[in-house]
Parts: C-alpha cells; sequence; structure tokens
C-alpha cells in the first residue's frame, strides 16, 4: 500500500487535511470514508479499513472534518450538515484527480452522513455503513447532561472520549431537522449495514431500523464481538474485506491502465506515474512493477532493477535444476534460491580476468529438499551454473541501444 497525503479545500474554504491509500497496483474503484463523531482520519479502525481495502485493489481516501484532526477550522461552528458538504467536497476533489468515489464508507455518525451525501454523488454505487445510528440525532446522547445548558445558553463545553468541545444550539438545530429515514428509503445505492450486536455506543436496533428501512440491494453483517470503535486490529480487517468483497457486484472495476503490449519475446518497460521511478513491466500477458527504495527517493512499490536481475537468475537456477532432477527422476521435492548483489575490488577477486577497478559479484545460495545422496546434490549444483540466465551473465553480451521510431 502507498499513502499520499495532501490537503484540499472544504465546503466552507477551509483547508482540510486528506491521506489517500492506495495498492500498489492500479485501483479497482475508490472508496470515501466519514470518520466517527469526533474522531479524525487517523483513527485506528480507519487506517486498518483502509489497509485492507488497499490490499483488495480499492483505494480509499479519508480525511479531517472542519476543525478536527489536522484540518482548519473550528468544530464549534460545524454542523452535521456542515460534515456532509465536506464529504461533496471530498468527492468533488477525487473527481478533478479522475478517481471519484464509487464506495462511500461511514464509521458511527459518518454512517449517517455517508447516507446523507450518496444523492449528491454521482459517481456513488455503493454504501457502507459500520455501527451507525439511524438517525444523527442519536449522537446527543454523548453529551445528554448538557442539553438544557445548550438550549438554554446557545452553547455549552462538553467532554467526549476525554476532550472537551464546544457544542452550539445550532449544531443541536441542525441534527434535529435531518430527515433520515426518508434518505435511506430513497438512497438508490447498493446499502451494506455492519454492526455489532453488542454495541454499547449505537445499540444494534439502529441498524435494524437502517436495514428496514432500505430497500433493496442490502445486506446485513453482524460484526460478532467487536467493539463500537473496531479496535480490535482482527474486526477492523474483517470490516475492510467484507466491504471490498460486497461492493464487487456493484462496482464497476477501472479500466486496465494503459500500457505497450509485447511481442512475443520482447519486454516493454513503461513509466507509470506513482513516484518519480515507478515502472510497469509488460511481458506477454504479464505486468510486474518495478521501482527504486525510499532512501533513493523512490516508493519502493516493487523491486529495483538489480533485485529484478537476481530474480530471473534464481528463477531460471531454480526451474533448469528441477527439469534436469525430473528428467533423471531424482528424489528433489523442493529447492530455495537465495542471491545478493554487491560490488567488489577487482584486487579481492582472485579468479576474475579484470585487476583494476570494481566487479559485480553475485552470491547466490542453494537449498535443495528431499532424498538426495551426496553425488546428486553435487551434480544438481553444477546444474545450477549451466542454467541460460548464468550462461548470459558470464558470458560477453552486447546491448544495442537506439530511439524508437515515433
Amino acid at each position: 500500500m502507498r499513502t499520499e497525503r495532501f490537503d484540499f479545500t472544504g465546503a466552507d474554504g477551509q483547508r482540510l487535511s486528506a491521506r489517500f491509500d492506495q495498492p500498489d497496483a492500479p485501483p479497482r474503484a475508490t472508496a470515501l470514508f466519514a470518520h466517527c463523531f469526533t474522531c479524525g482520519k487517523d483513527i485506528f479502525a480507519a487506517g486498518k479499513i483502509a489497509e485492507a481495502l488497499a490490499a483488495d485493489g480499492v483505494a480509499t481516501l479519508r480525511f479531517d472534518f472542519t476543525g478536527l484532526g489536522h484540518s482548519d477550522g473550528e468544530f464549534a461552528n460545524t454542523t452535521f450538515s456542515s460534515n456532509v458538504d465536506d464529504l461533496v467536497a471530498a468527492a468533488d476533489h477525487l473527481r478533478g484527480r479522475g478517481q471519484p468515489p464509487a464506495i462511500l464508507i461511514g464509521h458511527s455518525l459518518g454512517g449517517a452522513a455517508v447516507i446523507a451525501a450518496a444523492h449528491r454523488i454521482a459517481e456513488a454505487k455503493a454504501v457502507a455503513t459500520i455501527g451507525a445510528p439511524a438517525d444523527p440525532e442519536h449522537v446527543t446522547h454523548n453529551f445528554a447532561a448538557d442539553l438544557s445548558r445548550i438550549e438554554r445558553d446557545g452553547e455549552a463545553e462538553v467532554t467526549l472520549a476525554g476532550r472537551r468541545f464546544t457544542i452550539k444550539k445550532a449544531f443541536l438545530d441542525d441534527l434535529a431537522a435531518q430527515r433520515q429515514a426518508d434518505r435511506i428509503a430513497d438512497l438508490r445505492r447498493a446499502l451494506l449495514v455492519m454492526h455489532a450486536p453488542t454495541d454499547d455506543v449505537v445499540g444494534v436496533d439502529n441498524a435494524t431500523r437502517i436495514f428496514v428501512a432500505a430497500k433493496h440491494p442490502k445486506a446485513f453483517v453482524g460484526l460478532d464481538g467487536a467493539s463500537h470503535l473496531l479496535g480490535r486490529k482482527r474486526d477492523a480487517a474483517f470490516v475492510g474485506q467484507m466491504i471490498a468483497a460486497w461492493a464487487q457486484r456493484y462496482v464497476d472495476a477501472a479500466p486496465a491502465e494503459a500500457a505497450p503490449q509485447a511481442a512475443p519475446g520482447a519486454v516493454v518497460v513503461t513509466a507509470n506515474g506513482r513516484g518519480p521511478y515507478g515502472q510497469t513491466i509488460v511481458a506477454g500477458a504479464h505486468r510486474l512493477a518495478a521501482d527504486e527504495p525510499k532512501d533513493v527517493g523512490g516508493l519502493d512499490a516493487g523491486p529495483g532493477p538489480y533485485e529484478l536481475l537476481l530474480s530471473a537468475l534464481g528463477a531460471c537456477t531454480a526451474m533448469t535444476m528441477r527439469m534436469y532432477a525430473d528428467r533423471k527422476k531424482w528424489p528433489l521435492t523442493g529447492s530455495s534460491v537465495t542471491l545478493r548483489h554487491r560490488k567488489i575490488d577487482a584486487a579481492d577477486c582472485a579468479d576474475c580476468e579484470t585487476k583494476t577497478g570494481k566487479v559485480d559479484e553475485i552470491e547466490r545460495r542453494i537449498a535443495l529438499e528431499g532424498p538426495l545422496d551426496a553425488e546428486q546434490r553435487d551434480r544438481l549444483l553444477e546444474i545450477a551454473d549451466k542454467c541460460p540466465v548464468h550462461r548470459t551473465l558470464s558470458s560477453e553480451v552486447k546491448v544495442r541501444t537506439a530511439l524508437a521510431d515515433d
């Protein structure tokens, strides 16, 4: 998974801090994630869900709502409606990148927010809620003892999850005006409701109300034993995996990344735009990635050139030994080839023709499995040196370079 951090402009002109988690290969879909009330984009559950989605080819944008985390603005001046507006602004930003969100995911109050935002995001095909309230007004139970003060004084400072926040009467009035049941009934997107039966923050009866109000297609997944905030890694990962699997039925896969096709026997390497050094390798029907490590400015999104070279030698070595053992009907049950490359002083190499400067040295260690006798093991070691790639590397090689015709 590779992560890009950036800012975008929220609905009211505030700078919002975002994190975009993407799979190493081109994503097949993009998701937009809304976090829980007073949480942030970096909450544990959000990270693990995004990680699981990336493993399944889905990119996920998560961001801090106005006044939270690393975003600008004052939380006290926000409302449920302004959070929905920020979600729409995030979708607009993704659309501008050519990656509009097909999947909307909301955790707790964020679940209510993505339902409210869905009809304003044309590309959204699937909506998933996690521990979401059926009515946004449910969130007021977090500061029920302070409601009278807010009504009387117009605002009050309340404690939520150990932190102090100012809640204004405008926030309450906005919650009371939400017609969430109508939105659920008219969602017109596939809906996945995920909820823990033992959730003691947002009771599972909320999931029942959402599910009953929604029209098909809809699905429910019980998160047995999970906490409201999905504090266990396995619970958050399960949520991400389930959303990715479920959404495949409703989300059109992204078009394949454009890259030249390789003629039989040829390999085509093309810059893929993922970082300064990222490359896509096309070999027949196969696609691979190559990159440089992070310490030299790459994204480490694939093996480096020398690692690919060692991979070719290792694969050829193993295949050649396998073919020879099969032909001889020897009991070779498996093998492992470990390779390392380094530059050494020519003067330190007793069997090198070059005596000055540096020479390349490849160390190859072979582990053989199976009831082979000593003679068979020695012969397979000799065969390893006869692998075609080994012979290419150890013989005179001419690389002829020319510009391709436009």
